[in-house]
């Protein structure tokens, strides 16, 4: 193994290499396919150190059982001395003691890769559209936008890291009624900066402070020319005005969270570029779209219901329950009509797309995957298609719902939070549970010092191996690599959990869940909290002895390498390592 190969990388190069020799012998045909053959730990360590289901994936291919194919595979991987033992278990599968020099060399791989180690080329090359957040440009970030937000982030950062170029990119609702609603509420607002007492807001429109600078922003452009103006005068001109200064304090929060996207699409530009009728078109050459009368909805019985003739896209025929329509009886496009467009522009640019949603969209989910669908038949690729639903976020404060802010008028912002508890501890909080799973963010508990934080648990195992390293150098120790045969078992327990990190990312990669970072890094703390621990039963097992100074600078340039991989991890997360709490 090259000093900059990983472990697990190592390993699934032998057992190519044993395969290889398989294929040579006939054992297994040539050009077998192996996409799906793993090497990994396994799930409980006391049965080795890795475990590959090679026999398992292959042994239909082979003509064999996968027990006898495994026996194969095993006779050749005895002979390698950098196995202890290989071993088949249950049905087929492998499993695989190293010796411990592997570990001693993962060490040095650590030290040597640095911030690319667990970085992957899995990826190949395949560009993938990441699209979250898309709030709509009428007020700012709030906690419903925040946990997809960090969600699509830490996903793009994660698909990067294994190998993906990545488009970030933020879809603008800057064509519907809301919008409308906006630059109503601007001019407003524009009214009461030029003195007029507006008194209470009408229901309907929006009530938030926010508005207020923006009112004073188009007061001082432009006097008061539209004062007494009609709507139609004025409406266009506020609502582009009211979004582009929405959208700048979009950024502006998003930035707090250390977010910055690299397309912002708009929805208006999309429109009056004829994008919708061009996909109209296209789907209509290719019978996908048809007039018909769409059906009344399903489980409910409306008396008044009519059936209307629209442009109904052939979304059964790719699953859906129901064909869909695209523009509404008044001839405007309906949102479904505008996403499918937005997501053939999306389609033309990259080889892969994933949305991220809050979960009150669920019900869109399977006709935009119609339609994704279609558009790649119609591309002659396969475009794969995954939507990401992330489930609201419900603000405690010692267990007691948080009141709501008077910034926004009846929502907590994202700066609110960021401001109280902070980026990291709002980032890494929002990754430690699955974005399917409901969540409770407490701001007590998210910033107390306790094993049960997670926040707090990861940062202090960086924190506390600083400060170990800073305690070493006033004795007069460095870390250094020169002795490492002098760790034992303890050490041997901390690098292999260390170097199960470039597993994690091409397997939280590969399922598109960031938040699997997270639970590992938790994971890895735990460790190291419980190694540096044993040094208070016993003196010997201390990070530090002054007179034994090659095995402490052999366990500080350990204690080096898994603040490297915290560090790494963390930095998928959009999280800081912090040198001391």
């Amino acid at each position: 193994m090259s000093e900059t190969q990983t472990l697990h990388a190592a390993f699934a190069a032998k057992i190519d290499a044993v395969l290889d020799a398989l294929e040579a012998e006939a054992v297994l045909p040539a050009g077998v396919a192996r996409g799906n053959v793993a090497v990994e730990p396994p799930r409980d360590p006391a049965h080795g150190d890795l475990s590959t289901n090679a026999a398992m994936v292959l042994a239909k291919q082979a003509k064999t059982n996968p027990h006898a194919l495994a026996e194969k595979l095993v006779e050749k991987l005895s002979t390698d001395p950098l196995i202890e033992a290989a071993e088949i278990a249950g049905p087929g599968f492998i499993n695989l003691r190293l010796d411990d020099s592997n570990w001693l060399r993962e060490i040095e791989a650590i030290a040597a890769l640095q911030g690319d180690y667990g970085r992957s080329t899995r990826g190949a090359g395949r560009t993938v559209n990441v699209e979250y957040v898309s709030a709509n440009p009428t007020g700012p970030m709030h906690m419903g936008h925040c946990r997809g937000a960090v969600v699509g982030d830490a996903l793009a950062a994660l698909l990067e890291y294994a190998g993906h170029p990545v488009v970030r990119e933020y879809y603008v609702n800057d064509a519907g009624a809301q919008v409308q609603t906006l630059a109503r509420s601007a001019h407003l607002r524009y009214r009461e900066a030029l003195g007029e007492d507006i008194g209470e807001i009408p229901e309907g429109f929006y009530p938030g402070d926010y508005l207020k600078p923006i009112g004073k922003a188009l007061a001082d452009e432009f006097g008061d020319s539209y004062v007494g103006a009609p709507e139609s005068e004025w409406l266009t001109i506020f609502r582009e005005k009211s979004v582009a200064a929405m959208m700048d304090m979009i950024r502006a929060d998003l930035a707090m969270l250390g977010i910055h996207h690299d397309v912002f699409s708009s929805e208006a530009v999309l429109q009056a570029a004829g994008k919708p009728e061009a996909a109209e078109a296209w789907l209509r050459s290719h019978d996908l779209v048809y007039d018909g009368l769409l059906e009344a909805p399903k489980g409910k019985v409306l008396e008044d219901w009519e059936a209307v003739e629209l442009p109904l896209f052939r979304s059964t025929r790719f699953g859906d329950d129901q064909d869909r329509p695209i523009r509404k009886s008044d001839g405007n496009w309906t949102y479904f009509g505008a996403d499918l467009a937005y997501h053939m522009q999306k389609a033309e640019q990259a080889d892969e797309l994933i949305d991220i949603w809050g979960a009150d969209h669920a019900g869109t989910v399977k006709r935009i995957k119609a339609a994704v669908a279609a558009l790649s038949e119609g591309q002659g690729k396969p475009i794969p298609f995954d939507v990401k639903l992330v489930q609201m976020v419900q603000l405690l404060r010692n267990g007691e719902p948080v009141k709501m802010s008077k910034r926004s008028g009846n929502f907590i912002t994202i700066a609110d939070m960021v401001e109280e508890v902070g980026k990291d501890v709002v980032r890494f909080t929002m990754l430690t549970r699955k974005p399917e799973a409901q969540m409770d963010f407490d701001f007590a508990k998210v910033v107390e010092a306790s094993k049960d934080n997670p926040v707090f648990y990861v940062q202090y195992a960086h924190a506390r191996i600083s400060s170990t390293l800073r305690k070493a150098a006033a004795e007069g120790i460095t870390p250094s690599g020169d002795h490492l045969d002098l760790l034992g078992v303890d050490e041997m327990s901390l690098v292999k959990q260390a170097a199960q990190f470039p597993r994690q990312v091409e397997a939280a990669a590969q399922a598109r869940e960031p938040h699997r970072i997270a639970f590992y890094l938790y994971d890895l703390a735990a460790a190291f909290h419980a190694y540096w621990n044993l040094g208070n039963d016993d003196a010997e097992k201390r990070i530090i002895l002054t007179d034994n100074v090659d095995l402490t600078a052999s366990r500080l340039f350990l204690a080096v390498q898994v603040a490297q991989v915290i560090r790494n991890g963390l930095a998928l997360l959009g999280v800081e390592a912090v040198e001391e709490l």
